[in-house]
C-alpha cells in the first residue's frame, strides 16, 4: 500500500486533535481533585501566625471565595492566553518555573532511555539466542526484578547504600556556575559541547544513580520485548542462509536478525519515553534531581495547585508525543503499516 506525506500531515493533525482532547481531561481532573482534596490551602500558603487580613488577601486574590467552577472556568480562560498561572510559593509564573526545570528532566528521561536502549537490548538478544540455557535464566532473572522491585524502593537503595559504597555524589545536579555558555541547560551536554571533561564526568557522576534507577524498573521491557521478537526472528530462513554462508554469529544476530526484531521494540520504547517523563517524580525527589519532577512534588506538598496543573499538562504532552513519535516510527520500519 502506498504512503504519501499527505498521509503523514494527515495523521500527525488528527493526533494533535486528541492532544488537545487528553490536555482538557488531564486538565480538569487534576484542577477539580487537587481543589476539592484541600478545602483552603491559603491556611498553609500564609502560615500559621499570619493575621486574618493576610488570609482573606490570599483568599481573594487567588479566587479561592468562587465556587469550583468558577475557578476553572478562569484557568482555562488564562491558560488558552499564554499564562499558566503563578506559583503560589514561589510567587513567580509557573510557565517560567516548568521552563527552568525541563530540560534537568529531559536529560535525566534520555539517559535512562538508553540505557534501556544500550542494556536492554542486547540481554534481550542474549536471552532469546540462548534460550532456556542458563543465560537466558539469569537476564529473565535480571529484568523480572526490575519489575519487582518498585522505583522508589530502587531509588533509595541506590541513594542510601550503593552511593556512599562507590564514593559518588547521590543527590542533586553539579554544583557551581559552569565556566561555558549553556546552550540546552542539560549539564552533560553542555559540557560535552563545551569540550570541559572535567565538568562533563562531575555531571555524570551526579547523573548516573537516578538514570539507573528511572531505567531500572523499565529495562525488563526492552530486554522482553527484544527477546520475543527475536525468538519470532531466528528460525526465519533468511538467518538460516546468514549461518550456512559463514557469517560470524555477531553479525548474524545483529544485522541481520535484530534489525528486522526491532519493529516492535522500538515502537514500545518510544511509548515508555512519555512514561518514563512521568516517573521522574519519585525519583527526582529522592535524589534531588532539579527537574520538573521534582517541582511537581514540591508543588504537591506545599498544596501549590497551578504548580500541579502545570506539571500535568507537561506530562501529559510528553506522552501523547511520545506516542505519536512511536507510531511514525513503527510506519517507517514497517512499510505494510498505514498511518491511520
Amino acid at each position: 500500500m502506498g504512503r504519501s506525506l499527505s498521509d503523514l500531515v494527515v495523521f500527525i493533525a488528527k493526533r494533535m486533535v486528541q492532544l488537545v482532547l487528553v490536555l482538557f481531561g488531564a486538565i480538569v481532573v487534576t484542577f477539580v481533585v487537587s481543589h476539592l482534596s484541600v478545602s483552603n490551602p491559603c491556611i498553609a500558603w500564609v502560615g500559621p501566625h499570619a493575621g486574618k487580613l493576610a488570609y482573606e488577601h490570599c483568599v481573594q486574590f487567588f479566587g479561592l471565595n468562587h465556587p469550583i467552577y468558577v475557578q476553572l472556568y478562569q484557568y482555562l480562560a488564562t491558560l488558552l492566553t499564554g499564562n499558566w498561572g503563578i506559583d503560589q510559593v514561589n510567587q513567580q509564573p509557573v510557565l517560567t518555573l516548568i521552563a527552568t526545570y525541563f530540560p534537568a528532566t529531559l536529560e535525566l528521561v534520555i539517559a535512562a532511555l538508553l540505557l534501556m536502549i544500550v542494556v536492554g537490548i542486547p540481554l534481550g538478544v542474549i536471552a532469546a539466542n540462548s534460550s532456556g540455557r542458563w543465560a537466558d535464566h539469569l537476564v529473565r532473572v535480571f529484568y523480572l526484578s526490575g519489575w519487582a522491585v518498585p522505583t522508589y524502593v530502587g531509588g533509595l537503595i541506590l541513594a542510601i547504600l550503593v552511593a556512599p559504597a562507590l564514593h559518588i555524589a547521590p543527590t542533586g545536579a553539579f554544583t557551581g556556575t559552569p565556566p561555558f555558555h549553556q546552550y540546552t541547560h542539560m549539564s552533560v551536554v553542555d559540557a560535552l559541547i563545551a569540550g570541559n571533561i572535567p565538568w562533563t564526568l562531575n555531571a555524570l557522576e551526579h547523573l548516573a544513580l537516578p538514570a539507573i534507577a528511572l531505567a531500572f524498573f523499565n529495562l525488563g521491557i526492552a530486554t522482553r520485548m527484544t527477546r520475543a521478537s527475536m525468538l519470532e526472528v531466528l528460525p526465519l530462513e533468511y538467518v538460516r542462509t546468514a549461518r550456512m554462508k559463514g557469517l560470524s554469529e555477531v553479525w548474524v544476530l545483529y544485522k541481520h536478525a535484530l534489525r528486522n526484531a526491532l519493529i516492535t521494540t522500538v515502537t514500545v520504547l518510544g511509548l515508555t519515553a512519555g512514561y518514563l517523563l512521568s516517573g521522574t517524580v519519585v525519583i527526582e525527589e529522592i535524589f534531588q534531581w532539579p527537574g520538573i519532577g521534582y517541582y511537581a512534588y514540591q508543588s504537591i506538598e506545599s498544596y501549590d495547585f497551578t504548580g500541579v496543573v502545570g506539571t500535568v499538562i507537561v506530562f501529559s504532552i510528553g506522552v501523547v508525543i511520545a506516542n505519536l513519535v512511536a507510531d511514525i516510527l513503527y510506519g517507517i520500519l514497517d512499510p505494510r503499516v498505514e498511518w491511520r
